[in-house]
C-alpha cells in the first residue's frame, strides 16, 4: 500500500513539473502564443473536417448520415459486417491506444485467464514513463485477466508488453501476431509496430479495417465483460504488493456520458492521432460497432452517440432465413436427411437460421440483389448467398448440408466434394407462381447411386431366392414324378406274378 502511495505521489510530482517547465518555457519563449494559434489551428481542423464527403449519403435510397467533426467514422454491423455510415474509412490514421483491442483479442484467442504473466525488463522500461501506464515493476507478476483489464481499463503500456511477450515469447514475435491476425480479419489498410499503440509513422490502421477488428472482440462475451468496466480494482498479492484502482477514461463506460446500451469500448489519444473512440452498443438485437479518428474532446463523444441513434433509427434486421423466397430447396424425393430415407425430418440443404441481412426500415427483403459463391469450404457449408442494396452489401447466409448423427444410412456428404451440386434454375413459365421463380434444385449423385446400388442388391437378391425356389420345386416335382414311376412299376412287376 505505502509503495502504491510512493508511486502515485512520484507520477503526479513528475506531472506538475513537466507541467511547470512547459508553463516556464512559454512564457520565456512565446510558446503561450504558439499553443493559442495550435488550438486555433486545431478548431478550424475540425471544420474543415466536418465539410468532408459522407460516401454512405451516397447510395440511393439510403438514410442520410449525421455530420461528424471527425477525419474519418464508421458505423458497422457486428454480426454482418455490413456498413452503414462511411466516412474517409480506408484513411490510413493513427489508432494510439485503440490498438489494444487487438492485443487483448488475441490474447483472449491463444492465452488463457488464469496464465500467470511476469513482467520483464523490456515490457516495464522500453514505454515512456509519462504514457499510460499502471506502475508495474520488473519482476512482478499478475494473472492475464488482471492484465486485461489494465489494458482495456487502465490503458497500461507496459501491461500490452507483458502480455505480448507472454503470448508470443516477444514483443516483436507478438506483433507478427498481430499483423496476421488483421490480414486473416481482412484488413488491408494496417501495419502494426506495438502492442500498445504508442505513435509511429508506420503504426496505422483505418476506421474500416479497427472496425473489423473490433467487430471480432466484441463478438466474445468475456471481452465485452472486461471492455465495458467502468473501474477495477488491484489488491495486493505476493506477486504484486500494492492496492490501486483503474479508472476508464471511456464517458459512455463510466456514465459521464449517458447512453443506453453501450457493450465497451477503448479510448485513444497522442499528438499524432488525436482523439480516437471505439464503442459497441445493442438495441432490438442489433449490435454496431462505431470507431471515429481524430477528434477534439468532447466530440468524439458525442458524434458516437448520434452515429448509434442515426443507426438504431433507420434500420433493421431481418433473419435471411425466414424471409428468403427465391432460393428454395426442392422437398420431395430422396433428397432429404433423417432416420427414414423415404420420408424424412428436414431437408438435405438448408440456409442456416441464424444468419441476417441490415437494412433501411423503408427497404423490404425482396428489393435486396443476392449471389451465390459456390467457392466455399469448411465444415458442413457448400456455398454463400450474398445480399446487397444497390450494390452495398448488407449481409450473407450458408447453404448447409444437413448432419444427422443417427442416421443408419452412411452417405458421403462431404461438403468439398465434386459430386454434390446445386444448380439455380431460371425458367419461370406463364402458368408458375412469380414467388417460385429462380428455384434451386438439388442433384446428390452420391445419394442415388447409393440408392440405386441398394436397388439393384435386392433386386439381384429377389432374383436369386425366385431362382432358388423355382429350382427346389423343380427337383421336388421330379422326385415326385419318380416316385410315381416307382409305384407304377412294383404295382406292374406284381401283377405280372399273377397268371389271370
Amino acid at each position: 500500500m505505502f509503495l502504491s502511495y510512493i508511486r502515485t505521489g512520484c507520477r503526479k510530482a513528475a506531472s506538475f513539473l513537466f507541467a511547470a517547465v512547459i508553463v516556464c518555457c512559454g512564457a520565456g519563449s512565446g510558446r503561450t502564443t504558439v499553443y493559442a494559434a495550435s488550438l486555433e489551428e486545431l478548431e478550424l481542423e475540425q471544420e474543415a473536417q466536418k465539410a468532408l464527403p459522407v460516401e454512405s449519403n451516397d447510395i440511393d435510397n439510403w438514410p442520410a448520415g449525421p455530420v461528424t467533426s471527425a477525419q474519418s467514422a464508421i458505423l458497422m454491423n457486428v454480426d454482418t459486417g455490413a456498413v452503414l455510415y462511411a466516412k474517409n474509412i480506408h484513411k490510413k490514421s493513427f489508432p494510439a491506444s485503440t490498438t489494444k483491442i487487438l492485443t487483448c483479442l488475441i490474447a483472449m484467442e491463444q492465452g488463457n485467464l488464469d496464465d500467470t504473466v511476469t513482467f520483464s525488463n523490456e515490457a516495464v522500461f522500453s514505454v515512456p514513463t509519462d504514457g499510460s501506464n499502471m506502475g508495474m515493476d520488473v519482476g512482478e507478476s499478475i494473472t492475464l485477466e488482471q492484465c486485461l483489464y489494465g489494458i482495456l481499463v487502465g490503458s497500461a503500456n507496459e501491461v500490452a508488453n507483458a502480455v505480448g511477450e507472454h503470448i508470443a515469447g516477444s514483443i516483436d514475435g507478438f506483433v507478427d501476431l498481430m499483423n496476421e491476425r488483421a490480414a486473416e480479419l481482412g484488413c488491408t489498410d494496417s501495419h502494426f509496430m506495438n502492442t500498445n499503440g504508442l505513435h509511429d509513422d508506420n503504426h496505422y490502421t483505418s476506421a474500416y479495417d479497427l472496425a473489423l477488428i473490433s467487430s471480432a472482440f466484441f463478438r466474445n462475451d468475456m471481452l465485452c465483460k472486461i471492455g465495458n468496466t467502468a473501474r477495477y480494482e488491484f489488491t495486493a498479492t505476493a506477486t504484486q504488493p500494492d492496492d490501486f484502482i483503474l479508472k476508464n477514461k471511456h464517458r459512455m463506460i463510466t456514465g459521464e456520458v449517458v447512453y443506453d446500451g453501450v457493450l465497451g469500448g477503448k479510448t485513444g489519444y497522442t499528438d499524432d492521432s488525436r482523439q480516437t473512440l471505439v464503442t459497441c452498443a445493442e438495441r432490438n438485437g442489433m449490435r454496431l460497432v462505431c470507431v471515429v479518428f481524430r477528434e477534439e474532446t468532447p466530440n468524439q463523444f458525442t458524434d458516437t452517440m448520434e452515429l448509434f441513434d442515426y443507426g438504431f433509427n433507420n434500420f433493421q434486421i431481418m433473419n435471411i432465413a425466414e424471409n428468403e423466397k427465391k432460393y428454395q430447396l426442392e422437398p420431395s424425393g430422396f433428397l432429404q436427411t433423417g432416420n427414414d430415407i423415404f420420408g424424412s425430418s428436414k431437408p438435405i440443404l438448408s440456409i442456416d437460421t441464424k444468419s441476417s441481412v441490415i437494412v433501411p426500415n423503408t427497404t423490404t427483403f425482396d428489393n435486396l440483389e443476392s449471389t451465390i459463391d459456390y467457392n466455399i469450404s469448411g465444415g458442413n457449408r457448400i456455398a454463400q448467398i450474398k445480399y446487397s442494396y444497390h450494390d452495398t452489401y448488407v449481409g450473407s447466409a450458408y447453404l448447409e448440408l444437413a448432419a444427422d448423427s443417427t442416421s443408419p444410412y452412411e452417405f458421403d456428404t462431404n461438403p468439398n466434394s465434386t459430386d454434390v451440386s446445386v444448380e439455380r434454375i431460371e425458367e419461370p413459365g406463364p402458368e408458375k407462381d412469380p414467388a417460385q421463380a429462380n428455384t434451386i434444385f438439388i442433384n446428390v449423385k452420391t445419394v442415388l447411386i447409393c440408392i440405386l446400388v441398394v436397388a439393384a442388391v435386392i433386386i439381384l437378391l429377389f432374383v436369386l431366392r425366385a431362382l432358388a425356389i423355382n429350382n427346389q420345386n423343380a427337383k421336388r416335382r421330379q422326385n415326385r414324378v419318380k416316385r410315381k414311376q416307382r409305384r407304377r412299376d412294383r404295382l406292374r412287376s406284381e401283377l405280372d406274378d399273377f397268371d389271370f
